[in-house]
């Protein structure tokens, strides 16, 4: 809030007047000036605590991509062996003395900093290509996000017919077993997906820390 106060004496002539209205119009870019100072030291400071967090959500995320990426493949080959089997029966119309697995994992990759950002207003004081490398990093990781929640979805259809079978439960016809391997194969393709997003994903976030050690 500026204040601006009408000057203590009468003005005696059209000089005293003008240098109050000097005086006044200086003083009122003087506070101007302060105050957009403040404000922009302000917003600095919320753009660098945002982008030191956003760094260090990024690193973390970063951290387990490896792991996550080693699970996922062995889901996809626990998912081959299981759709080899069952082309077995579909085939001969016996299932081959081996047990198979289908089992998935949804991997969680965290973005409440990014959230913050965007909620604060922070990403509009960042220069524009840092705001564009996080956004885009972003983006690839709720494509990720959603493509694993559709796999998850998927997973479960494809066991929702074997879950609670018992092993003296009689083998499935040959029909059956081929809408199990159907709905297998359905999933291998969303693993497939979700393998090319967390590869991506991956690249995006050794390139950012490459580019930002610190």
């Amino acid at each position: 809030m500026l204040d601006v106060h009408a000057p203590h004496e009468s003005a005696h002539s059209w000089r005293d007047i003008l240098i109050h209205l000097f005086t006044i119009t200086l003083g009122l870019i003087i506070a101007l000036s302060l105050e957009g100072i403040v404000e922009w030291q302000h917003h600095r400071h919320l753009a660098h605590d945002a982008e030191a967090s956003l760094h260090e959500e990024i690193k973390n995320n970063a951290s387990g991509m490896a792991d996550s990426l080693a699970t996922l493949h062995k889901n996809q080959d626990d998912l081959k062996h299981a759709a080899d089997m069952i082309k077995i029966l579909v085939a001969k119309k016996k299932l081959p003395n081996s047990s198979f697995n289908i089992d998935y994992h949804i991997v969680t990759f965290e973005s409440i900093s990014w959230k913050t950002a965007q909620t604060t207003g922070a990403l509009s004081y960042m220069p524009y290509d840092l705001a564009k490398e996080y956004s885009s990093i972003y983006y690839t990781q709720e494509e990720l996000a959603d493509s694993e929640r559709q796999a998850a979805q998927d997973a479960v259809i494809s066991i929702g017919s074997i879950i609670n079978s018992k092993d003296s439960d009689p083998d499935p016809t040959p029909e059956q077993a081929q809408a199990l391997l159907d709905r297998i194969e359905a999933l291998q393709g969303q693993l497939l997906l979700v393998d090319n997003f967390m590869k991506s994903l991956s690249l995006q976030y050794n390139k950012f820390l490459a580019a930002h050690p610190n």
